[in-house]
């Protein structure tokens, strides 16, 4: 059976060692679209040679920025085809600003596996320490994988939420590349759903999507640009549900509420399929200014 969530939520995973640069930093933020205001100093600051701004989103990738093989499913009490695999939800609370630069240790764990009947989902915990022992981060994920339900487990809370009943106060669109897969997956995301067509009629889709995480990561950005005077070092946690898909060459629209001081409320949709949804039950915490 692929999946058995007595081994899976007792098993220990390994714990790992990993270092990135000035230039891991660069490219990621470059995967996001950053640049695209050339001349503007504030844009500039993803892209600084020495100390670039890193937007709390680069812990999803920072890893496994230096990898060059498609991910796998595989974990005690979990063996999944890559292929039936699509991302559930991703939330990021950093401890402190990360560094340009640095080497960590991640801990990681199997928080939870839900069964949805036609399907699974599985909550993944990690915990990354500094190397002077104080922590940077911790994340929060999980993967729908289609098809893997039915094993007999708890069939999980919902945690779907309500945008506001009103106007947003900002309401931005920023078009994606044809190539934005091609260029993102350069951080480590090798997943062949994002870059080889025949993998992604396969999977059910018409052409290669566009990685969740790029959208979270394009959406995060936006908002820091957008509400916070591109002040990456404000933002102490991100969430967001991967609501639909978006093709590389499409324009996210990305609405923003101010919910209070420290939270925002954000919708992103997709701008050519009628607000078709691309992330749901977004919010963005922010530290004082």
């Amino acid at each position: 059976m692929p999946i058995d969530p007595k081994i899976a939520l007792s098993a220990q995973l390994p714990s790992r060692e990993f270092a990135w640069t000035p230039s891991d930093v660069q490219l990621y933020q470059l995967g996001l679209g950053a640049g695209t205001r050339w001349t503007d100093p504030a844009e500039l600051r993803y892209l600084d040679d020495r100390e670039p701004q890193v937007l709390p989103t680069f812990a999803t990738v920072a890893a496994t920025v230096h990898e060059t093989e498609p991910p796998r499913v595989s974990f005690p009490g979990v063996e999944i085809d890559l292929a039936k695999v699509v991302h559930g939800h991703q939330e990021v609370e950093v401890h402190r600003p990360i560094p340009a630069a640095g080497k960590a240790t991640k801990v990681s764990r199997i928080a939870e596996v839900w069964d949805k009947g036609s399907a699974a989902v599985i909550v993944q915990e990690h915990t990354v320490t500094g190397s002077d022992g104080a922590p940077l981060w911790t994340e929060r994920s999980s993967i729908f994988a289609k098809g893997e339900g039915g094993f007999g487990g708890e069939r999980g809370p919902s945690t779907k939420s309500e945008l506001p009943d009103r106007a947003p106060d900002f309401d931005v669109t920023t078009p994606t590349l044809p190539q934005q897969a091609l260029l993102y997956r350069m951080s480590g995301d090798r997943n062949p759903l994002h870059s080889d067509p025949e993998f992604a009629r396969a999977a059910g889709f018409p052409a290669p999507i566009l990685h969740g995480l790029c959208s979270y990561g394009i959406v995060c950005k936006t908002a820091t640009d957008t509400v916070l005077d591109s002040d990456a070092g404000r933002v102490i946690g991100f969430r967001a549900r991967f609501a639909g898909v978006l093709y590389p060459g499409e324009t996210i629209r990305t609405r923003i509420w101010r919910q209070d001081d420290d939270v925002l409320t954000i919708a992103a949709t997709v701008v050519e399929r009628d607000d078709a949804p691309v992330l749901g039950d977004v919010s963005l915490r922010i530290r004082p200014a």
